[in-house]
């Protein structure tokens, strides 16, 4: 809340001589308004300024931000290069922090910070180190700049010492695979990180409500590095500006080249190439942005084998696409839909939510049965047990679904939980599969996976994301443990299609029992479990090997009968960043391994921190730090620090996820509103000290003062007049 002072003020006697009751009204509703507009946040009318509190300090102007994407796209992975541009229009000297997200498969791997003419080259160092030598520059007046993963998909930038006036930028680079599905590819740029959901601490809960299993952490112990300032969109402008090209090299001849999520111009230097911009020029970071692109019709793209020659061996990426089944008897399924009703998901998500369900409800089959969950801070199950996909049953499922509306918590675990509890787990000749839609707004991803990796069983579990930004570290990640897929629904014109895919992939017979095996020894591969796959979905594998020669031989079923084949390393095309994918999918395994037991938390740690200094990775346990040599700041010359705020996802409804009414435009975490008093919950989490919106209450109040003032001058001058 705003500081507001209480003045020391005199009543005026009713009979004080001279002093006319009506001549005194005028002044002082003009303090009384100047008090009141205190109390009232400030607005920022398009670009206008914005000002940002920080504790300690006089309120500074937070700021400003844009940033630029360059991307280039060669054959099977992207190189990209993120430049955001720090401009601080005070005469303060500032530290901005800023949250941001990127590809949840993205290998960070450079950070440079330019200062004036000055380019600083960041190192990669443990994580402690690093915060520890950007505290001590920060100190000493120097440059600085930090960059932090706070999740696989989402980091923060602090840059310290920006002089007044001064626009400073720090370049992010990182390689990213390209993903491929039914013969269309794709490319993802997250643009916003959006306010994400964190269960209450076990301070705050229950202990009668809790497991044995549950207690004694915080689900999301790092609450505070996740959360950022939000803007209403309804009383702000957007800002954080957006500009963004892509080189598309496909390495072969390309059909269609398109997105659904902002409109782009797309120029045609070769039949394999495309330069794509975005047509309005800078846009507002508020979601993600999607490029798919297709073969030439008729065109088959060459196999999907890479290599890149590295330090002491070369790597090698497999792409391989098994052919489709032949038809099959359809197998009867027990598919239980999950659908998340939070406050996160008004607005245009919770209409495609309810869209995507009811298309999957339509899909079901004579032998099938099902069940509905919908869940914000608690859950409700449709049904007692699994139903029969009758017209009795589908009727009410669809009412049910139809009177939905977005409130509350994102309370994930339990909705899991109970979709994932499996009565008849020894029942054979059924699938059992789970249909789970949400924009995965939440905090505690470690929670879900464990839950998932601990109680899947043998249902497969297919995560469908919402909305313009979705958490794609939670969908991708909890997808690959439940053995299903992850579907990205963006915008309301992807539903149709991209549901109908996935349905058929539910309904398609997988390729199971995949094993990899190499002829030569000594390879190291990634992943160590290959997963099962769906209707036009490759197999992405890496290894690094002393030299790439041999072959590589795939094995598995598809349906019930035996699949395999051969692939000649020898003949691999070159590649671009193959090595770097490779460690960055090594240290995802590693993170796996953690989380469901397979390696023990020093284990896991030990080769995390190894791979991430071998290949200059950003991860959770290492970052990448800039410091200049030379001091910059004056002695004496005090520092404001400033959190920049993010835009709201487009398509959220604020008042959905922070509330009616809210007090403080820029609200503290937890980031959506809990229902009143839920019965997990004791009391509502403490205040967190964030930076609030500054106004104008100190102008505002001198005016006022001025006018009381004026009014007693002018009664001075009625008296003189009267004797």
């Amino acid at each position: 809340m705003l500081a507001i002072r209480p003045s020391s003020h005199r009543t005026v006697p009713p009979s004080a001589p001279g002093l006319p009751r009506n001549l005194l009204i005028g002044p002082v509703i003009a303090v009384l308004l100047a008090l009141l507009a205190g109390l009232q946040p400030a607005r920022a009318e398009g670009s206008g300024t914005l000002l940002l509190r920080s504790e300690g300090a006089a309120p500074v102007e937070a700021p400003r931000l844009r940033a630029d994407a360059t991307i280039t796209v060669s054959g099977p992975t992207a190189r990209a290069t993120i430049t955001q541009a720090f401009r601080n229009t005070t005469s303060e000297w500032v530290e901005g922090t800023y949250l941001f997200p990127l590809p949840e498969d993205a290998a960070v791997d450079t950070m440079k910070l330019v200062v004036g003419d000055r380019v600083i080259v960041a190192g990669i160092r443990e994580r402690q180190a690093a915060r520890r030598a950007y505290e001590a520059a920060k100190a000493e007046g120097k440059a600085a700049a930090l960059t932090e993963q706070q999740r696989p998909n989402l980091f923060t930038n602090a840059v310290a010492n920006i002089g007044p006036g001064e626009t400073v930028l720090v370049q992010i680079e990182y390689q990213q695979p390209v993903r491929q599905s039914a013969g269309t590819y794709s490319l993802h740029l997250p643009t916003v990180a959006a306010p994400r959901y964190s269960p209450a601490p076990p301070a705050l809960t229950l202990a009668v409500e809790r497991s044995t299993a549950e207690t004694g952490s915080d689900p999301v112990p790092d609450r505070d590095k996740i959360a950022a300032p939000v803007l209403d969109p309804a009383r702000h402008g957007p800002v954080n500006p957006l500009t963004l090209s892509i080189e598309l090299k496909a390495g072969f001849p390309l059909g269609a080249v398109r997105s659904a999520t902002h409109a782009i111009r797309v120029e045609e230097p070769s039949q394999a190439e495309r330069r794509i911009t975005l047509a309005d020029g800078a846009t507002a970071a508020d979601r993600d942005f999607e490029l798919t692109w297709t073969a030439m019709p008729g065109v088959a793209p060459a196999l999907g084998l890479f290599r890149e020659r590295v330090a002491e061996g070369e790597a090698v990426l497999a792409l391989v696409t098994p052919p489709q089944a032949a038809a099959a008897v359809r197998m009867p399924r027990d598919v239980v839909f999950v659908i998340d009703n939070s406050g996160s998901m008004g607005g245009a998500s919770m209409r495609q939510a309810k869209a995507s369900l009811l298309i999957g409800l339509d899909r079901l089959g004579a032998g099938d049965r099902f069940n509905v969950i919908r869940f914000d801070h608690s859950f409700d199950t449709l049904f007692s047990d699994l139903v029969p996909a009758e017209e009795r049953y589908l009727a009410r499922a669809k009412s049910f679904v139809a009177g939905l509306e977005a409130s509350g918590g994102t309370e994930m675990l339990a909705p899991l939980k109970a979709a994932l509890r499996d009565a008849t787990p020894e029942e054979t000749g059924r699938l059992r599969q789970i249909v789970f839609l949400t924009d995965g707004a939440i905090g505690n991803e470690a929670q879900i996976f464990s839950a998932i990796a601990t109680e899947r069983g043998r249902s497969r579990l297919f995560m469908v994301g919402i909305g313009s930004a979705p958490n794609g570290y939670l969908m991708s990640h909890a997808a690959e443990l439940g053995r299903g897929s992850f579907t990205q629904i963006g915008s309301p014109d992807q539903v149709s299609e991209r549901m109908r895919a996935l349905l058929l992939k539910l309904e398609s017979p997988a390729v199971t029992d995949l094993t990899a095996t190499f002829s030569e020894p000594g390879v190291d591969a990634t992943p160590a479990r290959l997963p099962d796959l769906y209707h036009g979905e490759p197999l992405t594998l890496s290894a690094r090997m002393s030299q790439a020669r041999g072959t590589l031989t795939l094995t598995g079923r598809i349906g019930d009968q035996p699949w395999r084949t051969v692939l000649s390393l020898e003949a691999a095309q070159d590649g671009a960043g193959i090595g770097k994918l490779w460690a960055r999918a090594k240290i995802a395994e590693a993170e796996t391994a953690r989380l469901t037991g397979r390696l023990t938390a020093e284990a896991a740690d030990a080769a995390i921190l190894r791979l991430a200094l071998d290949h200059g990775l950003t991860t959770r346990l290492t970052s990448l730090v800039a410091i200049d040599a030379t001091p910059r700041r004056p002695d004496g010359a005090r520092l404001v620090s400033t959190d920049l705020p993010l835009n709201l996802p487009a398509g959220w409804d604020f008042a959905g996820v922070f509330g009616e009414g809210e007090a403080q435009p820029l609200p503290a975490p937890p980031r959506q509103r809990r229902a009143a008093s839920p019965a997990t919950q004791l009391a509502a989490a403490a205040p967190v000290a964030l930076p609030q919106t500054a106004t104008d209450f100190e102008i505002r109040a001198w005016l006022g003062a001025l006018l009381l003032a004026l009014g007693l001058l002018l009664s001075l001058h009625h008296r003189r007049v009267a004797a």
